[in-house]
C-alpha cells in the first residue's frame, strides 16, 4: 500500500468513527436527560397510581394500558416510570459515596506510600477477592432487605475499584518531570499533590464513574430481583422484573422495566466512551 493510500484510509475511518461517536453521544444524553426529567416530574403527570389498581389483572398491552397490567391490575408503564425515582437516586448515592472514599484512600496510598499504602491496598484486595455480585448479596442479606442496605452493600463493593484506579494514576503522575521540577523548586507536599498531581488524575475517574451508573443500577436491580433490595409494592425495576418472572406467560410485565434498565445501562456506557475521547490527550482525531 502506498503512502497516499495509507493516508486516505486513515482519513476515511476516523470520519466514520466521529459520526458514530456523535450519534451515540446524542442518544446517550437524550436517554439520560429523559430519565432524569421523568424522575423529577412524574408525580405531576402520572397517568395512574403506581401502587393502585388501574384495570383488569394481567391485561396485555392495549390503547388504555400501553404496557399492560400486572397480577394486581396495576399499570406496568406507570410503575416503570415511577421506578426512575428508585433506581437513579440509588446510583447517585452509591457513586457519590464510593467514589470520594475510594479516591481519597487511593490518593493517600499512592502519594504517601509505606504503611498507608499497604493498609489501604490489602483492604482493597480482600474486598476485590470476592466476586462483586456475591459479595453484595452476602452483605445485603446480612443487613436485611431494603434499598438503604442495598446501597451500603454496593458502596462496600465499589470503593476499592476507585481506590486502586486513583492509586495507579497518582503513582504514574508522580514520575513525570513537572512533579520533579516542583520538588526541586521547594514546593510543599500538599501543594504538589493538589496542584501538580491530582488535576492530571481525574479523567479516568470521571469516565469510570459515568460508565458505572448503569452497572450500579443493574446490580441494585439484581438484588431487588432476588428479594434483597426494594420490597413490594415499591415500583423498583428489579422487583418488577421479578414479578414478571413469576408470571411467565405475561411477558409484558417485565418488558418496560427491562427496557429501562437496558437503556440506562447502554447510555451510561456510550456517555463514558464519549468522555474518554474528549478527556484522553492521546486520542487525537486527524484534521
Amino acid at each position: 500500500m502506498t503512502v497516499a493510500a495509507s493516508l486516505k484510509s486513515k482519513s476515511i475511518w476516523p470520519g466514520i468513527t466521529l459520526r458514530w461517536s456523535s450519534a451515540t453521544l446524542i442518544f446517550a444524553l437524550f436517554v439520560i436527560i429523559s430519565f432524569i426529567v421523568i424522575a423529577v416530574t412524574i408525580p405531576l403527570w402520572s397517568p395512574y397510581d403506581p401502587v393502585g389498581m388501574a384495570g383488569r389483572r394481567l391485561q396485555p398491552p392495549s390503547a388504555l394500558h400501553w404496557c399492560g397490567t400486572d397480577a394486581l391490575g396495576r399499570d406496568v408503564l406507570t410503575r416503570a416510570l415511577w421506578g426512575t425515582r428508585y433506581s437513579l437516586p440509588i446510583a447517585v448515592f452509591v457513586l457519590g459515596v464510593a467514589v470520594p472514599v475510594g479516591v481519597l484512600l487511593g490518593t493517600a496510598a499512592g502519594f504517601f506510600g509505606g504503611i498507608i499504602d499497604n493498609a489501604v491496598m490489602r483492604l482493597a484486595d480482600v474486598t476485590l477477592a470476592f466476586p462483586p455480585v456475591l459479595l453484595a448479596m452476602a452483605i445485603a442479606a446480612s443487613l436485611g432487605p431494603g434499598l438503604v442496605n442495598t446501597a451500603v452493600a454496593l458502596i462496600i463493593v465499589w470503593w476499592p475499584i476507585y481506590a486502586r484506579l486513583m492509586r495507579a494514576q497518582v503513582l504514574n503522575v508522580k514520575k513525570l518531570d513537572h512533579v520533579d521540577a516542583a520538588v526541586i523548586a521547594g514546593a510543599g507536599r500538599f501543594r504538589i499533590l493538589f496542584k501538580h498531581i491530582m488535576p492530571l488524575c481525574w479523567s479516568p475517574i470521571l469516565v469510570n464513574t459515568t460508565m458505572d451508573v448503569g452497572l450500579v443500577i443493574l446490580l441494585a436491580s439484581g438484588l431487588s430481583f432476588i428479594g434483597l433490595g426494594a420490597q413490594p409494592p415499591a415500583p423498583e425495576w428489579g422487583q418488577m422484573v421479578a414479578e414478571g418472572a413469576s408470571n411467565f406467560y405475561s411477558w409484558w410485565i417485565a418488558l418496560a422495566p427491562g427496557m429501562a434498565i437496558f437503556l440506562i445501562s447502554i447510555s451510561s456506557n456510550f456517555l463514558g466512551d464519549a468522555l474518554r475521547d474528549v478527556l484522553d490527550p492521546q486520542v487525537k482525531l486527524p484534521a
